[in-house]
C-alpha cells in the first residue's frame, strides 16, 4: 500500500506549498507558495527531496498526520520552533525523523516563530493546478485548507534523508524591512515619507497569508482621489485609507487601488512570515 496522509489534527491554518504558480500574474492568477521560502527548501533537502516538493505550512498551532500504510516515512519538522512527537514520545526538531506506518507525527504549538513546516520523504502530490500544488486563500485555486479526517497522497522517496544537523533560521525578535520607494511615493508628504523609515511600527494580529499588517503612525497623504488599480508585485507596500502600510504576501491580490509607497525585496520576506504579532518593525531604505 503507498504511504500517504491522514490529517488528524488540522491546526488552525494548515495548507499545502510548494514555490507556488509564478508567471500567471497576468491572467490574475497570484503566486501562492510557502511563505517561508528557505525553510521550505531545507525541510526537503534534509528529507532527501528536490527543492521544489511540496509540503505543509502550519500557522501558530501545528497539525498532526497519521502515516497510511505499512511503512515508514521519513519527515522532518522546521520553521517556527516547536515540540515534535511521533505517537506521543518526543523526537528531535528540524532534523530528520523515522514515522512508522499508522504513527502519528506531531508539530506542537509554536513557541518560536508562526509558520511551521512539514516535510515527507518523496513529498505531497496533490493533483496540480497550473504547475504548483500550493493553495492559494485569496483565489481558491489548489488544495484546500486542510481539515480533520482529510487524507494527502505521497510520492515516492528518491534520495537518502540528511544527518547532519542544519542552521535553521530563528524567528525575528525585531523586522527589519529594506524598502526602496516607489511607485507612488509622490502621493505621501515629505514627513509621511520620513516616519515611514523612521518611525517603529509593530506586526498586527490582522496580518495573514494575503499581507503583512503593521501598526504605529499613520502616512498622511500628499493628495487625494482615486487611483486606478495597477498591478502587485510580491512585497509591495500599499498603504490603504487607515494610512498603516501593508506589506503584500504571497496570497496578494494582483491589482490594488491605494497607492504602493515602495516594495520590500523579496529575500527579506521570510522574516516577515515568521514575525509574531507584536513584533517590531522597521523600514529602513535599501
Amino acid at each position: 500500500m503507498s504511504p500517504g496522509l491522514e490529517v488528524v489534527r488540522a491546526g488552525a491554518l494548515t495548507t499545502v506549498q510548494d514555490e507556488g504558480r509564478t508567471g500567471w500574474a497576468h491572467l490574475g492568477v497570484p503566486r501562492a507558495g510557502a511563505l517561508d521560502a528557505p525553510a521550505r527548501r531545507l525541510a526537503n533537502r534534509l528529507v532527501g527531496n528536490a527543492p521544489d516538493a511540496a509540503v505543509l505550512e502550519t500557522t501558530l498551532t501545528g497539525c498532526a498526520v497519521r502515516v497510511t500504510g505499512t511503512r515508514p516515512v521519513y519527515a522532518v519538522v522546521g520553521g517556527a520552533g516547536c515540540r515534535v512527537t511521533v505517537d506521543g514520545r518526543p523526537v528531535a526538531w528540524g532534523e530528520p525523523v523515522r514515522v512508522p506506518g499508522g504513527a502519528v507525527l506531531e508539530a506542537g504549538p509554536a513557541v518560536h516563530g508562526v509558520r511551521g513546516y512539514l516535510a515527507f520523504a518523496g513529498g505531497l502530490v496533490p493533483e496540480p493546478v497550473l504547475g504548483s500544488r500550493s493553495a492559494d486563500l485569496l483565489s481558491g485555486l489548489g488544495p484546500p485548507v486542510l481539515r480533520d479526517g482529510d487524507v494527502l497522497p505521497l510520492g515516492r522517496a528518491g534520495g537518502a534523508p540528511y544527518a547532519c544537523p542544519a542552521p535553521w533560521p530563528g524567528a525575528p525578535a525585531e523586522l527589519v524591512l529594506p524598502l526602496h520607494r516607489g511607485p507612488r511615493d509622490s502621493w505621501f508628504t515629505e514627513d509621511a515619507l520620513r516616519t515611514l523609515t523612521t518611525a517603529a511600527y509593530r506586526v498586527s494580529e490582522r496580518s495573514n497569508r494575503i499581507g503583512l499588517r503593521t501598526e504605529g503612525p499613520a502616512l498622511r497623504r500628499a493628495r487625494d482621489g482615486e487611483l486606478p488599480s495597477e498591478g502587485m508585485v510580491l512585497g509591495a507596500v500599499q498603504v490603504p485609507p487607515d494610512g498603516l502600510p501593508v506589506v503584500f504576501l504571497n496570497d496578494h491580490p494582483t491589482t490594488g487601488g491605494y497607492p504602493v509607497v515602495g516594495v520590500v525585496a523579496e529575500a527579506a520576506l521570510a522574516g516577515a512570515a515568521q514575525a509574531a504579532p507584536g513584533t517590531p518593525v522597521r523600514f529602513v531604505r535599501a
